[in-house]
C-alpha cells in the first residue's frame, strides 16, 4: 500500500479500528498476540480481569509496555465506570450510587473528579460514560437504573460536568447510547429493539444531551444497537450511515470517535453476521469496533478490515480518516508512549 498516513503498516491501519475484551487477569500470550499481531487499538476491562488494584496496574502497564516495544501507537484502556449498577470497578475503589440517584452538579464533579484519579491510577484511560439516555416516567424503560432521567436539561448539565471533569484530568469520556435508548424496554444485550422515532421526536428531547457533550468536546460517542425506523429503516443506528454520518457528523457537527456498542450483544449477534456488520462499520463513517468476548470474531474482524482496505481505494481512504480520528484521541489524552520518541511520527 502506497501513501499510508502517520507511517503505519496496513495491520496497524487495521488493528487500530478495534477495542477488543480478553480473558485473564494476567498479561499472558493472548495479549501479546492482540496486542503486537494485530495492533488492537485498545482494550476493555470487565470484572473478569480485575482482581485488586495492584493486578489491574501491572496488567495494564504490561499491555501498554508490549505496544511501544511493539513500535504500535499507544492503548486505550477502557472500562465502564458509570457507578450503580454497571461499575466494573468495586471496592477498594470508590463504589457510587449511579447517576440515577445524583441530585446535582456536585454529585457529577465528584464521581468525575474520584472516578478519574482512580482509573488513572491503575492505567485506565477511557471511561464508556456517562449515560446520556433519557428514561421516560410513562414507560419501564431499560435504562431506568443508569439514566439521569426524564428531563434533558439536566441529563445535559450533569452529564456535560462528568465530561469536563473526567476529560480534564486524563480520562477520555463516552458518551452513550446515540442517539439515545431510554424509550426501549428490550434490553438490546438480548434482542435488536425496534423504535419508531424520527428526528423531530428526538431533536425535542433525546439529542439534547448529546449536543451539549459535543459541546463539551466528548472524545467518544458510543451508538446504540437500536433500529429507529424513522431515521433508517434497514439499520441499527451502530451500523448506520444516516445515524453516524449523516446525523451524528454532518447535522450535529461531531469530528470526534464515534464507536459501535459490543457487536458480540444479542441485538446484533441474533440478526446479523459479523462480516455484514464489519462491512456497515467501514463504510458508516464510524471508527471503533467494539468486540467484547474473546473469540474468533476478532481476528475475522481483523482480516475483513485488512483485506478491505487493501483492495478498495475508497474503504482505505476511509480507514484512513478513523484511523487519524482514533489517534488524535489518543496523541490528546495518552501520554504513555508518546514521550518516548519512537512514536512521535504517528
Amino acid at each position: 500500500m502506497a501513501n499510508q498516513p502517520l507511517n503505519l503498516t496496513a495491520r496497524q491501519l487495521a488493528g487500530q479500528r478495534l477495542l477488543v475484551g480478553f480473558d485473564g487477569t494476567r498479561f499472558d500470550a493472548d495479549l501479546q498476540f492482540l496486542i503486537g499481531e494485530i495492533s488492537v487499538g485498545g482494550i476493555i476491562l470487565f470484572s473478569r480481569n480485575v482482581e485488586s488494584p495492584d493486578q489491574l496496574r501491572e496488567l495494564t502497564g504490561a499491555c501498554q509496555a508490549h505496544a511501544l516495544a511493539c513500535g504500535h501507537p499507544p492503548l486505550i484502556v477502557a472500562v465502564d465506570q458509570e457507578g450503580g449498577p454497571v461499575a466494573r470497578l468495586r471496592a477498594p475503589f470508590t463504589e457510587f450510587a449511579g447517576i440515577a440517584k445524583m441530585a446535582d452538579v456536585g454529585d457529577a464533579v465528584q464521581f468525575a473528579k474520584v472516578t478519574a484519579q482512580e482509573l488513572l491510577s491503575v492505567g485506565i484511560n477511557m471511561d464508556f460514560a456517562p449515560v446520556l439516555d433519557l428514561a421516560p416516567v410513562e414507560i419501564d424503560s431499560v435504562m431506568a437504573e443508569r439514566s439521569f432521567g426524564p428531563d434533558p436539561q439536566r441529563a445535559a448539565r450533569l452529564g456535560s460536568a462528568i465530561i469536563r471533569h473526567l476529560q480534564s484530568a486524563g480520562v477520555m469520556a463516552v458518551a452513550k447510547h446515540f442517539p439515545g435508548i431510554g424509550r426501549t424496554t428490550l434490553d438490546s444485550h438480548l434482542d435488536m429493539p425496534v423504535l419508531d422515532a424520527g428526528y423531530e421526536l428526538l431533536e425535542a428531547a433525546d439529542l439534547i444531551p448529546f449536543r451539549a457533550a459535543i459541546e463539551s468536546r466528548v472524545a467518544g460517542v458510543m451508538l446504540s444497537h437500536i433500529r429507529y425506523t424513522g431515521l433508517d429503516p434497514d439499520w441499527p443506528a451502530s451500523l448506520s450511515t444516516a445515524v453516524a454520518g449523516r446525523l451524528l457528523r454532518k447535522k450535529m457537527g461531531y469530528a470526534g470517535v464515534i464507536m459501535t456498542d459490543d457487536l458480540d450483544m444479542g441485538a446484533i449477534g441474533r440478526h446479523i453476521d459479523l462480516a455484514t456488520a464489519v462491512s456497515r462499520i467501514l463504510s458508516a463513517d464510524i471508527d471503533l469496533a467494539l468486540v467484547c468476548h474473546r473469540s474468533r470474531n476478532i481476528e475475522a474482524a481483523f482480516e475483513q478490515i485488512l483485506s478491505s482496505i487493501k483492495t478498495s481505494e475508497a474503504l482505505r481512504q476511509a480507514n484512513d480518516r478513523s484511523v487519524s480520528r482514533i489517534l488524535a484521541m489518543k496523541r490528546r489524552y495518552i501520554r504513555t508512549g508518546w514521550e518516548a520518541g519512537r512514536l512521535g511520527s504517528y
